[in-house]
Parts: C-alpha cells; structure tokens; sequence
C-alpha cells in the first residue's frame, strides 16, 4: 500500500506531537503538586525519659496538624525496662499512639553491654524502617540509641532531623552527638554556639535551624503552676517547704566509669551529711549505673528519712520540682539548661557538663575528690536564686521545627554535601629540596670516637659532631644523649627535618629490640645495653641500631656500589674486621644475630691471638690492630724503619708505619703485609663460597691497600666459577654514620619498624 503524503499528515503528526508534550508537562505538574500536598510522613523515635522531654513538644505539635502530617512514634531503649520506670507509659498516657515497640538493651550497665545494645537495635530497626518507610526520621541528642537509629536511617536512605547538634558536654557522649550529627541531613539547635560548632563541622548552613530547645516551650509555659506544692508535696512529704530540698539526679561518665561511682558515693554522703530533703532520681542505663545503684543501696540510701528515691517522674512535675528546689546537684543536662531557665542553684559535680553553656546559677566542681569540698558547695548554693537564663530557648521551638519540617523538599537530592573551608590552592614544590630537607640522625659508636651526625636524603653529612668515646657506661649514654640533642637544634636551624635516629656500634646487636647484646673489647661496659629507650625517650624519635658492619653494607646498599645490586658482601678493614651480607636486598642478621662476623673466620688453626679470645681469626692478621702489633714487635727489635724513613720518637707506631716501611723496601714489614693481605683474602674466598655474592666491597682505612692483593688471592683460590666476582673500594667517606642514616631514611618513610 502507497502512503500519498499530501502535507496534512505532517501537520497531523506534529499536532499529535505537541498535544503529548502538553498532556506529559500537565502530567509531571499534577504528580509534582500531588506530591508537594501529600502528607509527610514523620518518624519520631525516643530512647529515655531525657530525650521524650524534648521530643514530646515536637510530638504535640505534629500531631496538632494531622492535615500535614503523619506521624509514626517507635519506642526503645530503657523506656521498656522496668527497673527504670517502664516510662513508654507516660507516652501512652499523653495520647500517642505507639507504632512499634523495639526492646534493643542487652543489661550488664557495662561497656560491651552498650556496644552489644547498639549492635542489638541496628539488627531491629531496619524491619520497622521499611514497614514505615518515613519521610523523615526525627532523632535527638546524644544516647547510644540514637546512634544506632541514624545509621540504620542513613543507610536506608532516609532523611534525618538531629535535634541538639553541635553542642559539647565533655565526654564520650560528644563523639556520639557529632557522628550522628554527620550522618544527619537536617540540624534543629538549641544555641548560637551549636549552631557555629555545626558550620564548623561543614555542615550545609541551609540546612541548619536555631530553633531552641522544645523542653523550653513546656516548661516556660508550665513553670508558674498553682498546685507545685501539691506536686513537692506528693514527691516528697507533706512537711517540705518551697526552695529547701534538694533534686539529685548524676549518671555515670562512661570514659571514666571508677572515678564517676566515686564521686557519686561523695555525694551522698555529703547530702547525707547536709541533713535536707532529698529527691534523688536512679541514673540513666549507661555503663556503670549498676555500680551506682549498689552504692546507692550500700549506703542505706532508700530507707533514709531525708531521701526519696525514684526511677522516673513525669516531666511535667519533674520541671515543677527543680523550678522550686533550694538546689540541684549531679551532672544531669537538665542542671545546667532546664534549670538556668528558673534561676535555680545547680552544682555540677565531675566533667561530663563542662564543655556546655551555662547560666550563672551553675557552679561546677569538676575535681569533687572530696566530701568536704561537695559539702562546702552545696553551703554556698542551697537557698540562692539567679536571674532566669534563656541561653537554651525562648518557648518558640516547636512552631520553627514545624515550619523547618515543611520546607524539606523531599525531591533534592538525598546525597549530603558538605561545606567544606577554602583551602588555599597547592604550592608546587621540588622535589630535590623534599630530599633533602627529611634527614636522619646517625651515631657512631667506634672503639675510639663518638661521632653524630645529621644525614639528609642524597646521603651527604650536613653536619657532623666528635667526641672521644667514654670508657664508661655512665659517662657515654648521657654524651650520646646531649650530642644528639645539639645536633637536634642544629637541625631546626639548618631546615632538615630529623625522621629518626640510626646508631651504629660495634659487637652483637639484637636490631629487634635496639639492644647491644655482647661487645667487642675495644668498647668496654658495652653488653647488654638498651640503646632505643633512652634515645627514643628524650628526642621523641624512632630509633634503630645494628651492628657497625651491618651499617656499611646498608651504606653500600643505599648509596654505595651495592645500589641495586641484589647479592654483595661489604669487609671493612679498620681497626677490626666486620662487614655485611645483603642476600637478595635484605641484611642478614642470622638466628642470633651474630652473621657476618667476617672478622672471626678461621683461616688458620695455629695463627696469633684474635681479640675475641680465639686464634687464626681474619682479624688477628688483617685488622688495623694485628698490624699495628707487628709494626711495634719490628720497632722494638729496630727492624721497622728504613733509609728514607721519617719518624719522629715522640709518635705513636701504627700500621701505617709498617705499609710505609714496606713501600720503602722493608722485606719484613711486606712479609707481614703479604701474609695479611692472604689471610683476608682466603677469608673472602670462604664467603664466595659460602654465600656466593656478586660483588665484595671494601670499606675502612686499609680498603685501598688491599684490594689488589685479594683480587689476586682470588683468582688463585677460588672455585672457578667465583673467580671472576669482582673486589672494589668503598667510595664513601662515612659508611657507618650513612649506613646508620639509612635504617631511618629506608625505614621511616615506609613505616616499616
């Protein structure tokens, strides 16, 4: 079938198209008024008896406009526990209906109680949040429950009004109230300052409401009720008179739970002491309120004639109590916002309301350490009034936070954003000064000198200190102390940010532990020493220690000629003999931390005497010390010096003498050298063959005098397969101090300890 278009079915078309545009943009405007006229569905969910007193104006006022809103009111926490008044019944008795009751407390009135009933209510509530699917979920303050609500809400992707955000009390109840204040979409605050700390926080500015506090609509509508006496009266005894007894009310601080039931137990005995009526309420369900009930009970409390305990008073005779009280005592929020409204004496006892704004009604005692001193403060407030505060609220709250409730467009986006400071845009930086302004400290513990130094990144000295070292342990920890400290100062001066401290010393060290387990001889009172402590104690810095030659294959490794290479063997030939295995780019330290104690290989059964008490050790022929032996056995037999051979009497005979003597054609002193240089070399042999490295340095004064001559050694001994493993000289001036640096400069940037 042809189709003949003959221009009115493009019109046609175009007619149809523009008529579903209309009815569409009608449709989307009838769905969106719809939805803007629809009640808002309004959760109000209360723990305690504490925070119904706020939330039940809010509940009051919701309920007034049911042509607004639908409200739902779950109930958990101690509110269904008989010991603490199974208050959920003055819900009830206030004519709200309970949509779902959740039992969540695990008791114990301990820690892991609280976390179990935190863990208990997230396992609860996401049935009822999805069965109810609100709108919005209102949640107050800063209890344990509350927290688990608004990360059940949070998670459920249901908007969250936190009632009393941004304020500081002083304890662990302050990391709750700002976590859930994170999690909060929507903020409802009491005060200027909460409403700065939220701003502070990042929270959205639009998003936050100064509302005051809703207890203050009640209780500044209430306070000036005909039958308040018949009220004091029922609570506590016809005989109480207006302004002379006294509202106790102190729950425990839960970061510091022993000291809060001590000071609980001084209060009730200097209220015991003080001999005025009473009312005393049971503290709330955290931990450590069973402790305080014993010591309650201990103390013969509920059975003392000037004493009235109770569990719970509804709220409205309970303000008619403190606005009329000769004082408050405890560390109950209520003494130091409900209270400042009616001008009555309050004493806050202990830190857990330190950080809140007050009126001038409140004294606080925060080290009540004492009975005299509870005493003393309750002679200087019973019986005063103060001028009526209105820090927490004006009795306007709850037609704010009803209008706040209406203007939440439940169409924006539920993703919170925060609102973050300005940060100044980033600085490019060099990375060559980075490097070299993070430094290390190094130590050098020799036989002779103690020597520190400040060690930057590229492994050049900034700056270097000498002393000689002490032949005493007394007298050298607490040189090596204020060395490092000097150069600590330095360091500020010189813009090197010190990362660590690296020591290096000689005999056996446990690197673990940072403990020199056995010396050498050439460092006396030198075993079984702590190193780390002491330093790491006074500079405030991680602190490694090693073994001397441990240090100069470390040196090696990081600056040296072992850089990238995998499998190397570093002999220093100095004074002693020591060196270093890096096997596969690790040191080797052995099972007792005695490897590459190169020095004490046996090259021959019946050689001289090694310092370590044994014979034929590489040390006993090679070291600095054995030639220095031979040079003054030659001296004393007048063998050593030579035609062309300038010594003066005075100086001491060292090895450098026999080297010169044997370059000026001394046979005696070469013999000696030759025999020396064979014996290090065999050594070297041993540990080709042992570890098979692919490169062996020498480091120490004699590297350069020996390197050729082991060369030599092996390529005469040697397997063939090791033969052609070269030998060079160390080019680093300091290997101990750099090997020292760079345990810190490895170690410190990555963490690793």
């Amino acid at each position: 079938m042809n189709v003949i278009n003959d221009g009115f079915g493009v019109r046609s078309g175009k007619l149809k198209e523009h008529l579903s545009k209309n009815y569409l943009r009608m449709q989307r405007s009838r769905e969106k008024m719809e939805k803007h006229n629809r009640k808002r569905r309004v959760c109000v969910a209360t723990c305690n008896r504490a925070d119904y007193s706020k939330l039940a104006p809010i509940m009051s006022g919701i309920k007034s406009h049911p042509d607004e809103f639908e409200m739902e009111v779950v109930v958990l926490g101690s509110h269904l526990i008989d010991d603490y008044g199974n208050t959920f019944r003055m819900i009830e008795q206030d004519d709200f209906d309970i949509g779902s009751k959740l039992h969540t407390i695990v008791r114990g009135e301990d820690e892991a109680a609280m976390v179990e009933s935190v863990g208990l209510a997230l396992v609860k509530l996401p049935d009822v949040l999805q069965r109810l699917r609100p709108d919005i979920l209102v949640v107050h303050g800063d209890r344990f429950d509350a927290l688990a609500l608004a990360t059940a809400a949070a998670l459920m992707n249901i908007r969250i009004l936190h009632l009393e955000g941004g304020e500081v009390s002083g304890t662990i109840d302050d990391s709750i109230r700002h976590s859930i204040s994170k999690l909060a979409h929507y903020h409802a605050c009491c005060t200027h300052r909460a409403e700065q700390h939220l701003i502070a926080m990042c929270e959205d500015h639009s998003r936050i409401l100064l509302a005051g506090c809703p207890s203050y609509d009640k209780l500044l509508s209430t306070n000036q009720r005909e039958d308040y006496m018949d009220i004091i009266k029922s609570w506590l005894g016809d005989e109480v008179q207006d302004h002379d007894y006294i509202v106790a009310l102190q729950h425990p601080v839960t970061t510091d739970i022993q000291h809060s039931i001590k000071i609980y137990g001084l209060m009730l005995d200097a209220l015991v002491s003080f001999k005025k009526k009473t009312l005393i309420l049971f503290p709330n369900i955290d931990a450590g309120s069973k402790e305080m009930v014993r010591v309650m009970r201990k103390k013969g409390i509920e059975q003392h004639p000037n004493f009235r305990a109770v569990k719970h008073i509804p709220f409205e005779q309970f303000i008619q109590l403190v606005c009329h009280a000769g004082c408050m005592i405890g560390n109950s929020s209520c003494g130091v916002r409900e209270a400042g409204a009616f001008g009555t004496p309050v004493i806050n006892l202990g830190t857990r309301q330190t950080g809140r704004e007050t009126g001038e009604n409140v004294m606080h005692v925060r080290d009540a350490d004492s009975h005299n001193k509870i005493y003393h403060a309750l002679e200087l407030q019973f019986g005063k009034r103060y001028p009526c505060s209105k820090i927490y609220g004006d009795g306007n709250a709850v037609p704010r936070i009803l209008k706040f409730l209406r203007t939440i467009d439940l169409d924006e986006p539920l993703q919170k954003t925060f609102c973050f400071p300005p940060v100044k845009d980033c600085i490019s930086q060099d990375i060559d000064h980075i490097l070299e302004t993070q430094s290390a400290l190094a130590v050098d513990l020799g036989g002779t000198n103690l020597r520190v130094a400040i060690v930057c990144m590229k492994g050049n000295v900034v700056k270097k200190y000498i002393q000689p070292n002490p032949k005493t342990f007394q007298e050298r920890m607490p040189l090596i102390l204020k060395m490092c400290k000097d150069a600590m100062q330095d360091a500020n001066c010189l813009n090197c940010r010190i990362l660590g401290v690296g020591v290096s010393t000689g005999g056996r060290v446990n690197p673990q532990e940072g403990v020199v387990l056995h010396s050498t001889k050439l460092i006396q009172e030198w075993s079984s020493v702590d190193l780390r402590t002491p330093i790491s104690d006074a500079l405030q810095l991680p602190v490694w220690v090693d073994n001397d030659g441990n240090c100069a294959a470390l040196a090696e490794k990081k600056f040296g000629h072992g850089k990238g290479v995998e499998n190397f063997v570093t002999v220093i030939t100095g004074t002693g003999i020591g060196g270093g295995i890096i096997h596969h780019h690790e040191l080797v330290h052995g099972s007792t931390f005695c490897a590459a104690e190169l020095g004490h290989i046996i090259v021959s059964l019946e050689g001289p005497e090694c310092s370590c008490g044994s014979h034929g050790c590489i040390e006993a022929y090679a070291s600095g010390m054995a030639l220095q032996r031979e040079a003054k056995r030659l001296h004393d037999e007048d063998l050593l010096k030579v035609e062309g051979m300038d010594m003066k009497l005075s100086e001491p005979i060292t090895a450098a003498h026999l080297i010169n003597a044997a370059k000026l054609g001394n046979s005696q002193a070469d013999a000696i050298l030759n025999k020396a240089a064979t014996a290090l070399g065999v050594g070297i042999t041993n540990i080709l063959h042992i570890v098979n490295p692919s490169l062996v340095i020498l480091s120490g004064v004699l590297a350069s005098y020996y390197q050729a001559p082991v060369q030599h050694i092996i390529s005469e001994r040697a397997l063939f397969s090791v033969q052609s493993i070269k030998v060079v000289t160390s080019h680093l001036e300091e290997p101990a101090l750099l090997g020292a640096a760079s345990m810190v400069l490895d170690y410190a940037t990555r963490r690793t300890y």
